[in-house]
C-alpha cells in the first residue's frame, strides 16, 4: 500500500512546476534502499545505502572524492615500488573513537581480516595478488604483491575495504541516530588551513525505495538522491523537476543476461548465440532514455586497462531487419517441433525491468518463443547481471564467470584466469585475460546489453557533485563549489 501511495503522489507531482523552496537545515541525503545500518563487510555483501554510510564513517587507507579520483583516507601518503609489487602507506597520527592510538599493525590486521578466507566481503576475491600486509612500522604499512596490480587503489578505495573496528570508523563523518526516526545524523568537523579555527559539516543520511525518496525530492524534502538504477528510472523520468537534477554516472561495469542452469534450451550454446544476436540493444537504449548510453554486445568494454577496445562480433555490423530471417530460420532449426517453448528471465521488480522484459518478448516471440518473468533466480533460464565495475582492470569483468560463481562456465577460461593471477608481467597477464573474455564470449557465457544505468537527484544546494565510472559519492563538502585546480 505504501509504495501504492508514493506512486500515485508521484503521478501527481508530475504535473507541478519544477521549483523547489529555499534550503532550511542540515542537508537530507537518501539512497535509494532499506535504511543505512553500519554492518562489518567481512560478514558478508553489503547494501547500497549500507555502502555509502560505511564510506563515508570508516574511511579506508584510501577513499574516493566527489569525481572519483583516489584521495587520503587512513593514509596521509604512500608509494608503489618501481617492479609494482610493493605498496607502502603512511597511516596518518590519528585516534580511535575510543582516543587510542592508531597503529599501523591493527589497519594491516583489520586489512587482512577483509580479505582472509573466511571472510564474506564481497570484494575478496579482487585482492587474490596480494601476498601479505605487514605492519613495517607503527605508522607505516605494507601491502606485498604476488604480482602488479595498478588498479589495488580504486579497489582500497571501495567500501568493502573500510576500515571498521569494534563496529566503528575513523571519519570521515561521525554518526548518530536520530531519536524516534530513522535518518542518521552525520558529523564532521573541518579544521581550516592554519588551524585557527574549526567548522562543523553536518547532514541527514536515510534510505528509501525510489518512489518514496523521488517523491521527497520533488517535495524538496531532500537535497539529494543517490543509488537510482535502471530498474526504477522510469519512475524519476515521470516527474516534472528542476533543470539538471537528473544525473548519470558514465559508470563501467556489466549489464547483461547469464545463463542459469546447464540443461533446457540455454544450454545450448548456438540457442544462447542465437537470442543473443536477435536482440534489438539499440532499440532497448533508446527506450531506456539515459544520454550517452551506448549498446554493447562485449563482455570488456573501451577503456579497460592493458587491453585494446573489444573487437565486436562479425553480425554486429549488420542491421537486426537484415539477420531477423536467418535468425528465425536458425531457430525454426534449433527449435522447431518443441511447442510452448518459454524463455524465464529473472529481473528485478521495477518499471525499468518491465522495459527490458518487453524488449525481450518483442525480439525473441519471433523465434516462436514465449517469454515470461521468474520469481527466483533458481527457477530461471536467464538472470541478469548489473554491476558496477570498482576498478579498471579486465580482471574483474572476467572473473565474474568463474566456475563456482555462476551456473554454466568453461574450465578452459577458468584456467586462463588463474594463469593471468600468478604471471607477474603484466603484458602477459593482460593478454592471458583478454582470451579469457574471449573463451567467455565464444560459450556465449554472458550476453551483454549495455553498461550499467546508475543515476542521482542533485538540488542546487549541492554544488561538490560529480558523475564518475565507480558510481560513489562521497558526501563530504557537498555545498562547497570545486576548487577548480585538483
Amino acid at each position: 500500500m505504501r509504495r501504492f501511495l508514493a506512486l500515485v503522489l508521484i503521478a501527481g507531482l508530475a504535473t507541478l512546476p519544477g521549483c523547489r523552496k529555499q534550503p532550511e537545515g542540515a542537508l537530507k541525503v537518501i539512497v535509494i534502499g532499506d535504511v543505512p545500518k553500519l554492518r562489518d563487510p567481512a560478514a558478508g555483501p553489503l547494501s547500497p545505502s549500507d555502502q555509502v554510510l560505511l564510506a563515508n564513517v570508516a574511511q579506508g587507507l584510501v577513499r574516493f572524492d566527489a569525481s572519483g579520483n583516489i584521495v587520503s583516507g587512513l593514509a596521509e601518503r604512500w608509494t608503489v615500488t618501481d617492479d609494482g609489487l610493493s605498496y607502502i602507506f603512511r597511516i596518518a597520527a590519528a585516534n580511535w573513537p575510543d582516543g587510542r592510538k592508531i597503529t599501523a599493525e591493527q589497519v594491516a590486521r583489520l586489512l587482512k581480516r577483509n580479505i582472509a578466507g573466511r571472510s564474506k566481503n564481497s570484494l575478496k576475491d579482487a585482492f587474490g595478488a596480494v601476498e601479505d600486509i605487514v605492519a613495517m612500522t607503527d605508522r607505516v604499512i605494507e601491502i606485498r604483491l604476488i604480482a602488479p596490480r595498478p588498479d589495488l587503489l580504486s579497489l582500497l578505495a571501495q567500501p568493502q575495504m573500510a576500515i571498521l573496528r569494534n563496529g566503528e570508523g575513523t571519519g570521515p563523518f561521525t554518526a548518530s541516530l536520530q531519536p524516534g526516526i530513522d535518518d542518521i545524523k552525520l558529523t564532521r568537523d573541518i579544521l581550516s588551513p592554519d588551524e585557527a579555527r574549526t567548522s562543523r559539516e553536518q547532514l541527514l543520511l536515510a534510505g528509501d525505495p525510489a518512489p518514496e525518496a523521488i517523491q521527497a525530492f520533488a517535495a524538496a524534502s531532500a537535497d539529494l538522491v543517490v543509488g537510482g538504477t535502471f530498474a526504477d528510472l522510469p519512475l524519476v523520468q515521470r516527474v516534472k523537476l528542476p533543470r539538471n537534477s537528473l544525473q548519470f554516472d558514465p559508470a563501467s561495469g556489466l549489464f547483461g543476461l547469464v545463463p542459469m542452469r546447464n540443461s533446457g534450451l540455454v544450454a545450448d550454446i548456438e540457442a544462447r548465440s542465437v537470442l543473443s544476436q536477435a536482440i534489438d540493444r539499440d532499440a532497448l537504449v533508446a527506450a531506456l532514455g539515459v544520454p550517452g548510453l551506448a549498446a554493447r554486445a562485449t563482455l570488456l568494454e573501451p577503456d579497460i586497462d592493458g587491453l585494446p577496445p573489444p573487437v565486436q562480433p562479425s553480425w554486429a555490423a549488420v542491421p537486426l531487419a537484415q539477420r531477423r530471417a536467418a535468425l528465425i530460420a536458425s531457430a525454426a532449426r534449433l527449435f522447431g517441433g518443441q511447442k510452448d517453448l518459454t524463455v524465464s528471465v529473472f529481473l528485478p521488480k521495477g518499471s525499468g525491468a518491465d522495459i527490458l522484459l518487453s524488449r525481450l518478448v518483442a525480439d525473441w516471440s519471433p523465434l516462436g518463443l514465449t517469454v515470461e518473468q521468474a520469481s527466483s533466480p533458481a527457477s530461471a533460464d536467464f538472470a541478469l547481471v548489473d554491476a558496477v565495475a570498482p576498478a579498471t582492470s579486465p580482471a574483474w569483468f572476467v572473473r565474474q564467470f568463474r566456475c563456482g560463481i555462476v551456473a554454466v562456465c568453461d574450465d578452459d577460461a577458468d584456467k586462463l584466469m588463474d594463469a593471468a593471477r600468478q604471471t607477474p608481467v603484466p603484458a602477459q597477464r593482460y593478454a592471458l585475460y583478454g582470451q579469457a573474455a574471449a573463451a567467455i564470449e565464444q560459450q556465449q557465457l554472458f550476453i551483454a546489453l549495455t553498461a550499467p544505468v546508475r543515476w542521482s537527484l542533485v538540488s542546487q544546494r549541492v554544488q561538490n557533485f560529480a558523475g564518475n565510472r565507480y558510481a560513489r559519492h562521497t558526501l563530504t563538502d557537498l555545498e562547497n563549489k570545486p576548487s577548480g585546480g585538483d
